[in-house]
């Protein structure tokens, strides 16, 4: 497998490189924010341009700020980008002069021996772009007068980075990685078990909370199968944030539960279950996405022969909604046990795609209404008369009943069970309709 080439955007806060991303890759997965600083982590995905494929990569602001307790990481993140990259897009802001600062690490970046593009953003008119010959001091024979948000001139820059790059055909026949959107409240190591798992220091971790503001995806290989890493924001109220960037962030991390294929909430084992960790599980649980839940930080915890059950029956009790979920104890400090995370995803994920023949599906039924009569709302006896599958991840089926009825809470979460332990469907929420046969 050949390794793509890396292109990064990388410049000062507030610039555009976000914008500038999300048209590059003609989607919107890096968070645009007003406010400077949205990004902290690197931010990358593979990206296809006239048949080229490449992995673009969106960076924090290499710039120090009082605001940012972090902003030192956040430009040791964006030099290791630089390091790594194949090219490099400097983007500037066309609504102001040049500062020092960028002058500086210009230069700096030279001694890379990297290409680099100059690239003037927020360049909205004719008369804006014959006012850029400033830019033209750094002795790049071109400079990118674009606007992302307007897409002006971006078809030049898109085919500038084409030639640029190494004739290497895009791959269309290999297998989709399987996408694990890990989930859960502020500070519960999120960050630190995706590092974990991809053997490697790729995301910013921190005691301070609200470390990770936009989701970042990591590409990991194991076993010749691939696995997207999605660590998303810490999901807490909105109401209890303050900081509209935070507030995007969680409002981005609900979305990335939606588009995930396995979604692995993460609990503190210090402090679990909190209200908050209940209001993400019912998420997840909404979302239809099989789950792995992961408690994290479990070198912490003082052990004894019981341990385990204890710590399973807190989570059964408080999030019984999901006990169909796995329960992983793990470290992503000592790395115990974090790798069974990708083992479970891959089994959780294959039960929510199992589709089951509708002759079997009837002939447990038939031993269910046998059994198990079920029970409408009213506790009247009715009988299913038929059921078949209509979808998978969830698993729906339709039920097919004499009349318009619906089961009991209780029947039909033993109907559920009773379906999940026949078929194997753990890991999966299962989701059914009742119908009246005509």
């Amino acid at each position: 497998m050949k390794k793509l080439a890396k292109v990064s955007i990388i410049g000062f806060p507030n610039v555009g490189k976000s914008t500038l991303f999300n048209r590059l890759l003609r989607e919107k997965k890096s968070l645009v924010h007003h406010l400077p600083g949205m990004t902290r982590d690197q931010v990358s995905a593979r990206c296809t341009l006239e048949e080229k494929e490449f992995i673009l990569v969106d960076t924090g602001g290499f710039f120090d700020t009082r605001e940012d307790p972090l902003s030192f990481l956040i430009k040791e993140k964006a030099w290791e980008a630089s390091v790594e990259s194949d090219l490099l897009l400097f983007v500037f802001d066309g609504k102001r002069d040049i500062l020092p600062a960028e002058e500086e690490l210009y230069h700096s970046l030279r001694k890379l021996n990297k290409p680099i593009f100059v690239v003037v953003n927020k360049i909205d008119s004719v008369v804006e772009e014959q006012n850029t010959g400033d830019f033209y001091r750094f002795g790049e024979e071109r400079v990118f007068a674009i606007s992302a948000e307007h897409k002006r001139n971006l078809e030049d820059l898109e085919s500038a980075i084409v030639q640029r790059l190494p004739q290497r055909p895009a791959r269309k026949t290999e297998l989709r990685p399987l996408r694990i959107a890990v989930v859960g409240r502020i500070n519960v190591g999120k960050s630190m078990l995706v590092n974990r798992l991809s053997g490697e220091e790729r995301l910013i971790v921190s005691e301070i909370p609200g470390t990770t503001r936009d989701s970042t995806d990591t590409l990991i290989f194991r076993n010749r199968k691939g696995f997207l890493l999605v660590d998303t924001a810490g999901i807490r109220k909105l109401s209890r944030t303050r900081d509209k960037r935070e507030k995007a962030s969680i409002i981005k991390a609900k979305k990335d539960i939606a588009r995930a294929d396995v979604i692995c909430l993460v609990l503190d084992a210090q402090e679990f279950p909190t209200q908050q960790d209940t209001a993400i599980a019912h998420l997840a649980q909404e979302s239809g996405k099989p789950i792995l839940i992961a408690v994290n930080k479990w070198d912490l915890i003082e052990k004894d022969s019981g341990s385990v059950d204890e710590f399973r029956e807190r989570i059964l009790t408080k999030l019984d909604f999901v006990y169909y979920a796995p329960h992983l104890f793990i470290s992503a400090l000592t790395g115990k046990r974090v790798i069974r995370i990708l083992d479970y995803a891959e089994k959780v994920y294959a039960a929510g795609c199992q589709k089951v023949q509708t002759s079997r599906l009837n002939q447990f039924l038939s031993w269910v209404n046998e059994s198990f009569p079920p029970l409408s709302k009213t506790k009247r006896r009715i009988k299913i008369q038929y059921m078949t599958q209509i979808r998978i991840l969830p698993p729906t089926f339709l039920l097919f009943t004499h009349s318009r009825v619906s089961l009991s809470p209780a029947y039909e979460k033993k109907f559920v069970h009773l379906l999940r332990e026949k078929f194997d469907f753990w890991g999966t929420p299962i989701r059914l309709f009742l119908k009246k046969r005509y």
